[in-house]
């Protein structure tokens, strides 16, 4: 158990997607913020091992490993200035991938702070970004095709594992668009 699983609530939750997401929570952390976002096809281990020995063998894994889990497979970047929730839509998974996950990072408000977002978008992003109680998060949020979603959360700052948060409805638009690409058909 890593120490990003020993500090979050895993619940009700699909705990092969949770482990996902929080290793990717690790991975993406170690790289540090203000990163352009990220898509991972989530793919069950077992089937990888099976069918990509290989790259099974180089990433480390194996029939005892794989039994029960998901392995995150980094997609090519979303270009910069290129909204996620813009490319989600256009998705298309194959078959064998059984879940996916997004990385982004965004400004948050404190509630109080909803009545002032003014509604032209470029305004509410300038007003997000100079608002004095503003707060930087990461979000990493997945999805699998049978409907579990997990989603943990880093707020810059409280940059520290232990002080990542996890949980199945935490970003629920987040999690519906994911949800949404898998359930289209090329």
């Amino acid at each position: 158990m890593s120490e990003h699983e020993e500090n979050v609530e895993l619940d009700d939750t699909d705990p092969a997607l949770a482990h996902a997401v929080l290793e990717i929570e690790e991975h993406v952390a170690g790289e540090g913020w203000d990163r352009p976002a990220r898509l991972y096809a989530l793919v069950d281990t077992a089937a990888l091992v099976a069918q990509e020995p290989a790259l099974a063998k180089l990433m480390g894994l194996d029939a005892s490993s794989a039994q029960g889990s998901l392995t995150p497979v980094e997609q090519d970047q979303v270009a910069a200035g290129v909204r996620l929730e813009d490319v989600l839509p256009t998705i298309v998974w194959p078959e064998d991938v059984v879940g996916c996950a997004a990385v982004v990072e965004r400004l948050v408000l404190p509630p109080d702070a909803d009545s002032a977002i003014p509604a032209d978008p470029k305004a509410a992003e300038e007003f997000a970004a100079s608002h004095p109680e503003r707060q930087e998060v990461r979000i990493i949020a997945g999805v699998t095709r049978a409907g579990a979603t997990y989603t943990a959360l880093r707020l810059k700052s409280h940059d520290d594992a232990a002080s990542v948060v996890g949980g199945a409805d935490l970003v629920p638009q987040l999690t519906q668009l994911l949800a949404v690409s898998l359930e289209s058909e090329g």
